[in-house]
């Protein structure tokens, strides 16, 4: 598979999965259907009255402890990061999620499930050219001695840092480009983690129902619960910048810009994007009809007549 060309993409033909929700321990199917260009990414809750139908927009979170919920007019669908960082690593554009369930699956805690689940579907290019979101002035949201700071570049890049008082986290930092089969090898397959002390706090407050050792790493006061141990050494810091890529992915287009990502959370990454979105002369739009295939983003893109306030808004 291709990623990134300058047209926007959909998946071939429908798929499904199915597997329990994190927190809601509810038991929950997908299907992956194509859409056409200029769609967007939507999930459609099929179990509720009407059906109604969320886009995946920065706008419609309502939630963010815990995992990015995004919801309207009282309809929800949560946990929809890992599935958003694989159709951004996979490059599809265009996609009708349908779930019956108001959380997206867990399956084993990382993006891998899904990204493999798209290359059954296949991914076909459509009649119609992406646009990118620039990154023009650099910008920085803190918050409690986390922030996220964004700087122009010449393609995406994200550097990721964390600190967990734990003999087994502790400080880890990766630095991650896009380049073909990049995310699939180095990002998607790291799993969500947690602490077993936190478990069982989120437990009694009706979240974490449907987490285990099949879905998550967990670690007690001074080990690791999982016996297979870790995917990657530095496996923690990994699934935070997968945490960070499908939150971005809920701008509706592939952003062009360096971002460096310290200690931050959904909460703050919701934060973010909102002003980055929102503040003047910050980013611009182009059409990348220069990109090279299997490179993404290229430098000196095009540019493109419209407004930032225009794009991707939700339904």
């Amino acid at each position: 598979m291709k990623f990134f060309y300058p047209r926007q993409h959909t998946v071939t033909r429908e798929v499904w999965c199915g597997g329990v929700g994190l927190h809601t321990g509810a038991d929950v199917t997908i299907r992956l259907k194509p859409a056409p260009p200029d769609f967007g990414i939507r999930f459609q809750r099929t179990d509720l009255t009407g059906k109604p139908v969320i886009t995946a927009h920065y706008r419609q979170v309502v939630d963010t402890f815990q995992a990015t919920t995004i919801g309207i007019a009282g309809a929800v669908v949560g946990t929809v990061e890992h599935l958003m960082a694989a159709f951004y690593g996979c490059g599809v554009d265009n996609v009708l999620v349908e779930v019956d369930g108001p959380e997206i699956p867990i399956l084993d805690g990382s993006a891998a499930p899904y990204t493999g689940l798209i290359r059954k579907a296949g991914v076909r290019e459509q009649d119609a050219v992406r646009r990118c979101l620039i990154v023009d002035r650099p910008m920085v949201v803190k918050e409690d001695g986390a922030y996220i700071r964004v700087t122009p570049s010449d393609h995406f890049r994200i550097d990721c840092a964390i600190d967990f008082p734990h003999p087994l986290v502790g400080k880890q930092r990766y630095s991650w480009s896009f380049c073909e089969n990049s995310f699939k090898r180095e990002i998607a397959k790291a799993r969500t983690f947690g602490f077993l002390k936190d478990v069982r706090k989120l437990q009694t407050m009706g979240r974490a129902q449907g987490g285990s050792l099949a879905n998550a790493i967990v670690l007690d006061e001074c080990g690791l619960l999982n016996r297979e141990g870790f995917r990657y050494a530095d496996e923690c810091v990994r699934h935070k910048l997968l945490d960070f890529m499908g939150d971005l992915a809920l701008i509706g287009m592939p952003v062009v810009g360096a971002f460096h990502v310290h200690r931050a959370g959904h909460s703050l990454h919701s934060r973010f994007l909102k002003q980055l979105m929102t503040r003047p002369g910050t980013c611009s739009l182009a059409q990348p009809s220069c990109i090279p295939t299997g490179v993404f983003p290229a430098s000196r893109l095009p540019a493109f007549a419209g407004q930032i306030s225009s794009v991707a808004k939700p339904i």
